[in-house]
Formats: structure tokens, sequence, C-alpha cells
């Protein structure tokens, strides 16, 4: 039983999961082997029966429920294959529930290093794009625009903005896919993993810029592998583990169980080795 958080007559819900399953069907098991069309036929008939050839269900997200409030940033925690990216899915609706129901009050938008922007487009063109898909005006990215280019970074070593996102290194793409959707105010942010992208001072500057969104009254919710980059972003984590929800709590609390159930402590500075004692001089001989 995961522990729960407490909660005021003056918190406003913005996001209610209640007993969410989430189930892959995963193909091609190996089991009913035949022709392709013999394939797709399995395929089509997999919504009415479960047992149909050559099909898997994986049950990425087990019952979990939570409630999260207005100017809350929550981190998602857990090991690798735990359903944390699967859970936010759900929540910006792009994953349908197997079982039970997710509410939502406002628009969630997911921001995920993954996130599709136009590869032969130029930065700059994306962040046009990318601004009017949020729902901002053009005027509203045209005013924005410089603020976006500065906070992402991509040019100080070059005018990058106006090269191809092809040309872009991993990192560069996803702080300007990071630098876009902060542009606007949410009223549910959901990130998977941006901040673990660029140098320290992006990092910090992220960091800022979701305690400002949380002032606006918007939900944050983070999933990250950094528990440093959670300490400093998040004061309530949800910890899934093999798709159940382990433990929602205190940033602090939370984490010192996940460190001990895992024996990482990745984000505390790491000793200095302990400097060795310089050899002796070989004794002179007589």
């Amino acid at each position: 039983m995961a522990e729960q958080t407490g909660t005021t007559s003056e918190q406003i819900p913005t996001v209610v999961a209640d007993r969410v399953d989430i189930v892959y069907r995963v193909n091609g098991t190996g089991a009913g082997r035949g022709t392709a069309t013999a394939a797709l036929n399995r395929i089509m008939r997999r919504r009415q029966t479960e047992k149909a050839a050559g099909v898997r269900k994986v049950h990425a997200v087990k019952k979990v429920s939570f409630v999260a409030y207005k100017g809350e940033a929550i981190g998602l925690i857990g090991t690798n294959g735990s359903g944390k990216s699967t859970l936010l899915k759900a929540v910006a609706g792009l994953l349908p529930v197997e079982n039970g129901h997710i509410y939502t009050d406002g628009q969630p938008s997911l921001l995920g290093v993954n996130a599709a922007l136009m590869n032969d487009l130029t930065g700059e063109r994306n962040v046009h794009l990318g601004g009017l898909a949020m729902g901002m005006s053009r005027e509203e990215v045209r005013q924005r625009y410089q603020e976006i280019v500065e906070f992402s970074g991509i040019n100080e070593k070059g005018d990058f903005i106006t090269l191809p996102m092809r040309t872009y290194s991993s990192g560069m793409a996803a702080r300007l896919r990071f630098s876009i959707a902060a542009a606007k105010d949410h009223d549910v942010l959901l990130i998977d993993e941006a901040l673990a992208t660029g140098d320290r001072s992006f990092q910090k500057r992220s960091e800022a810029r979701i305690r400002e969104l949380r002032k606006h009254a918007g939900t944050v919710f983070l999933v990250s592998h950094n528990n440093k980059s959670i300490r400093d972003t998040c004061e309530r984590v949800l910890w899934l583990e093999r798709g159940e929800l382990r433990m929602d709590g205190a940033t602090e609390d939370v984490l010192k169980e996940y460190e001990a159930f895992t024996g990482d402590k990745s984000d505390k500075p790491a000793r200095k080795p302990a400097k060795k004692a310089a050899p002796k001089a070989p004794a002179a001989t007589p």
C-alpha cells in the first residue's frame, strides 16, 4: 500500500488517477505462425478475444491512484521499466487505460527528450511551429522567440538556430524542446528526463523555470533518474516499481527509501581518494 500525502480544503486537484491499469499488447511472440494476412486477422480479432494467437499482454501500470494539486512539482522515480513514462503518457492522453480512470483539470502538455520536432526544418522554424502547437498565438511566439533561443543556449557556439534540426546534437535538440515548452504557462506540464540533458547551467535555468511555472498555479510532473534534480525541483515524489505505486510522499522521505532500495547515492558528491604517500627515496649506499 502506497503512503499518501495529506490534503487540505484549499488544494485544487489538477490530476486524479483512480486505480489505473495500463496494458500493452505485444504481437509476434512466436505463437500461431502463418502468413502476413493471417497475422493481420489475428490482430483485428484481439479485441474480441484475450487469447488471440501471438498476442502477449504486458501489465505496465497496476492499480495506481494519486491526486495532484495546483502548484505542486511531483517527481516520478523508479528503476528502468517501472512504468514512469507510461504513466506520464497516459496522463497526457496519449495512451488508453485498461481499467480505472484519469481525470485532468486543464490541458496536460507532455515534454520528453523524444518529443517530435521536424528535423528538416531550422530551429527557428521549429520554435514557431512548436509554440503554435502549444496554443500560443503568432504574436506570443514572436514576442518570446528571443527568450526561447537564449534559454536553450544553442546559439552560444554559433548561429545554430538557423540550421536544420538534423544538424543538432541530441542534447541541443532536447534543450530546444524544453525551452519551447517552458515558454508557455501550463495547466499540467509533464517532463520526461528533459533535465538530464545539457550542462549544469542549463539544468539550473530549467529548475528555476519549473519553480516559476508552479507559481502560476500550474502542476509539474518530472520523470528523472537524477535524484539531485528531483531534490532541487520537487517537494513530492511518486515511486513506481514494477508498475505499482510503492510510495507517495515528501521528497526526502521517498528518496531515502528509494536509495536504500537501489543502493544508489549518485547525486551525492564522491569522496576524493586519499592521497598516496610519496615513495621513500632509496637509502644511499655506503
